[in-house]
């Protein structure tokens, strides 16, 4: 199954009302296939920093938007399973239809100051991991079904209705962002899209390149076990790593390159991050107008 390129804009929640509302407007303009935001506390790198809260913004985005796809990679340490797929179920309405869900394990505590400012417990490795699978399970079956019973080790939901159903069928797409062996198997089993970035330890496109490889065969690998085809599949990079991120803002012609470079190991999404600061519009600008449209020409 050959999929078209997807340009996708993490645009954070870390300006003025009005300035978002006409950020995401004007990304909507450019013709970019989505827009993203973050679900975090606070902006973890900067604490103190104006900081909107994800879903709530998300929702009052999609209604100051027409054709922009919305999304939010959202972590499950923050919520209730099911008031989550509430939550996803209502916002796909909101939008007409324009909801992409992300889910998420979460950040550990050591790099999210989220869990101290709210007391959220920090699960370890393992069992973050068992839980998402459990909360995966159940926000795929609520999407899809009027009336869900779960009873899992740390989830339970019982008789738990969701009316009206989402406006997308079966479910809105949902996005699950991992990159190790645990979290690979449910997205092999659960996601239309899995997502991939480097980690705070990451710093080069070629070291990035190289793992994004590695966790994409390993992802074939364990479709393949349980008998769905790779290439329903999409797969999605965050240019997260420092070294890209300053090609992307500081070298042109740089970000047709990463792209390039990510195609030729199977990545069809690229999810890129909007300029923190007003000096790089020019080159974000570019990026839009000239970058992408010659992208998507040559992949056509």
């Amino acid at each position: 199954m050959e999929q078209k390129l997807r340009f996708v804009v993490a645009a954070m929640q870390d300006a003025s009302w009005p300035e978002m509302v006409q950020r995401w407007q004007r990304l909507e303009a450019m013709g970019l296939d989505g827009a993203m935001l973050a679900d975090h506390f606070v902006n973890y790198e900067q604490p103190k920093a104006p900081w909107f809260e994800g879903w709530t913004l998300l929702a009052a985005l999609a209604a100051q938007t027409k054709t922009l796809r919305v999304g939010i990679l959202s972590g499950s340490p923050w919520r209730n399973p099911a008031f989550l797929a509430r939550q996803a179920m209502t916002v796909d309405h909101i939008s007409n239809g324009r909801l992409d869900l992300g889910l998420g394990a979460g950040a550990p505590g050591k790099d999210d100051i989220s869990y101290a400012m709210t007391g959220t417990p920090d699960w370890p490795p393992k069992e973050r991991v068992d839980r998402f699978r459990e909360y995966v399970k159940i926000v795929d079956h609520l999407l899809r079904n009027p009336e869900s019973t779960y009873e899992g080790q740390y989830y339970q939901v019982k008789g738990t209705i969701l009316n009206p159903p989402p406006i997308q069928q079966p479910r809105p797409p949902l996005m699950i962002g991992g990159n190790g062996p645990r979290m690979l198997k449910i997205a092999a089993q659960y996601a239309d899209t899995w997502n991939t970035f480097g980690g705070m330890e990451v710093k080069t496109h070629k070291e990035m390149l190289t793992l994004t490889r590695e966790r994409n065969t390993r992802l074939d690998e364990y479709c393949a076990e349980i008998g769905r085809d790779p290439a329903t599949l999409r797969r999605s990079v965050f240019i997260f790593t420092d070294e890209e991120y300053r090609q992307l803002y500081g070298v042109p012609g740089a970000f047709e390159t990463l792209v390039k470079n990510y195609q030729e190991i199977g990545i069809t999404e690229i999810v890129f991050i909007y300029p923190f600061v007003p000096m790089l519009m020019p080159m974000f600008e570019q990026i839009v107008n000239e970058a992408i449209p010659h992208l998507r020409e040559s992949n056509n």
